[in-house]
């Protein structure tokens, strides 16, 4: 029997390298430790040198270490590179470069690709140049390190790019060290997400997409390029999930080689007395927090439910909890208040003052006839969860059994009211609802479930469809409600359904749905998942080999 090929060098560049923007900093940091034990420093990630003379948290730059290559890279491709290691588990690895000195020469390396891949970048604008030049130098420094360390042919290297904005890394290296295997995982299509975001029924009517033509209806054209283009020509190609990969059939024309599901570890969720003292510190902070903006005492059993992450107000169903959330205000079964804390940035202006001081000097009591935000916003009247707000006319009044709270901020640990991160903060919660339209994985869900938190999400979400093929409800954990295109008002319906039921639990019933909840997340642990990545290397190098016969 031949021996499995397995990569002795494996380069991963995305611009959430080092940089978080969003899920897929989640991938990357979490499967890190995984590679890392195998790969040790022969794992080498490589990011945007986006904070230049900011402290960058996430990065600790080591000056001595592999000194003479960054030298090199410098001299002999006349790109300045940090070198040190990421400031997460395992502490990969990690390579920033400033990609700025590309910029001028932008139009000459789109002629470039033009001629080599067929990659269309006329219609460029808006991050296009930033990242296809940021893509097109992570190139160059997996050059210059293969070059400089004398790799061969004999030796197994794998280049491994991350959505469309990496996608010229990968063109430059096929070309210019073609002994080298490309992989390309998109983790979402550019075309798809854009369907989606511009209200366009994606999935009853996905089979009669074209994606180079609504491309051209959306404005999409070169990213949708680049992407498609890089599908094709890599040695191999992954998405993340079943509905992603039948995304990627219609619309790039092409099908994914391998799916690479999104696992995590669970390095971050406290053990034993240490989860119960921090579950009962978030819920002292989330109390505190209601009751000084509210201007109220809530019950000593009160239910604490949230929803959050990017502010897609449609596509991550945030309209369609709010709907919900209308439906139960006024459902028997809720007898226990109950607090809906929606936890997605907006464009804020900062903390309330009077609340901050407030919730700092127990002497000082807030008086504000807006009881719903933590923070103040630029624009009430324009934002889409105020509106909801307003249209469905909810008042916080303390004979509401349901109350709204918004935390438009980023919950970093120092957002000025929580002053908590948003995993501190979610190990407090009793529920949570995710009932996405489009979501190619969904890490929120899985967060979730890893705090031993239920949760509700739908089967248009990668991890729901994961979790279970079948709709399927909140004593099961993970509760999945279908959603299509055009039931949108049917979700909310389902969920005011679960949410009615899980709060006329007792004790012991949601004890066992918190453990069922926590049994599957473990079943997504990296340890299960990494061998999706390890077919997709094997793929690579079997076609890297055949490409290069």
């Amino acid at each position: 029997m031949a021996e499995t090929l397995k990569p002795e060098y494996i380069f991963e560049t995305s611009w959430e390298v080092c940089n978080m923007v969003g899920g897929i900093y989640t991938v990357l940091s979490t499967r890190a430790a995984t590679l890392q034990q195998r790969y040790q420093d022969k794992l080498v990630f490589i990011g945007p040198d986006v904070w230049l003379d900011k402290v960058n948290p996430y990065f600790e730059e080591i000056p001595e270490l592999l000194a003479e290559w960054k030298a090199f890279t410098d001299k002999e491709y006349h790109l300045k590179i940090r070198i040190g290691r990421w400031t997460i588990p395992g502490k990969p690895l990690a390579v920033l470069v400033d990609f700025t000195p590309l910029m001028i020469r932008k139009n000459e390396i789109y002629g470039e690709i033009w001629e080599q891949a067929g990659v269309n970048s006329m219609a460029a604008y808006g991050d296009y140049d930033e990242s296809s030049m940021f893509g097109y130098s992570t190139g160059i420094i997996i050059e210059s390190y293969y070059r400089f360390y004398g790799l061969t042919e004999k030796v197994q290297v794998a280049a491994h790019f991350n959505e469309w904005m990496t996608t010229f890394g990968a063109f430059y290296t096929q070309k210019h060290v073609p002994s080298i295997a490309t992989l390309f995982t998109t983790h979402a299509t550019s075309i798809g997400r854009s369907i989606a975001g511009n209200h366009k029924p994606l999935y009853d009517y996905l089979n009669e997409y074209n994606g180079d033509q609504m491309a051209y209806e959306l404005n999409m054209v070169s990213k949708h390029s680049t992407e498609k283009i890089a599908a094709h020509l890599v040695d191999c190609f992954t998405t993340v999930s079943e509905i992603t990969g039948i995304e990627c059939e219609q619309l790039l024309d092409k099908k994914p080689d391998v799916i690479t599901p999104n696992g995590f570890e669970d390095d971050f969720v406290p053990q034993g007395k240490k989860f119960a003292s921090a579950r009962k510190a978030a819920r002292s902070t989330l109390r505190h927090v209601a009751e000084t903006l509210l201007g109220y005492k809530l019950d000593d059993e009160t239910v604490f439910i949230s929803t959050a992450g990017r502010y897609e107000y449609k596509n991550k169903g945030i309209d369609t909890f709010l709907e919900g959330l209308k439906q139960i205000s006024g459902c028997p079964n809720i007898k226990k208040d109950t607090v809906a804390f929606i936890m997605v940035p907006a464009w804020i202006k900062g903390v309330r003052p009077e609340l901050a001081l407030a919730l700092n000097d127990s002497t000082v009591k807030f008086e504000s006839t807006n009881r719903f935000t933590t923070h103040d916003l630029h624009d009430y009247y324009h934002d889409n969860v105020m509106s909801a707000i307003n249209w469905y006319h909810f008042k916080n009044d303390q004979a509401d059994k349901l109350k709204i709270i918004f935390v438009p901020a980023y919950l970093n640990g120092a957002d000025g009211i929580f002053n908590k991160s948003y995993y501190d903060l979610l190990i407090g919660m009793d529920l949570t609802v995710f009932p996405s339209y489009y979501e190619p994985w969904g890490y929120t869900p899985l967060e979730s479930v890893a705090f031993s938190v239920p949760t509700i999400t739908t089967d248009l979400s990668g991890f729901g469809l994961w979790a279970s093929h079948e709709p399927q409800g909140i004593e099961k954990g993970v509760g999945i409600i279908h959603r299509s295109d055009y039931n949108g008002y049917n979700v909310s319906l389902q969920i005011a359904e679960m949410i009615c039921h899980f709060v006329s639990y007792s004790e012991e019933q949601i004890e066992e749905i918190r453990r069922k909840a926590f049994d599957l997340s473990e079943k997504a642990l990296w340890k299960h998942f990494i061998k999706y990545y390890d077919e997709a290397y094997k793929i690579a190098l079997e076609n890297k080999n055949k490409r290069l016969k």
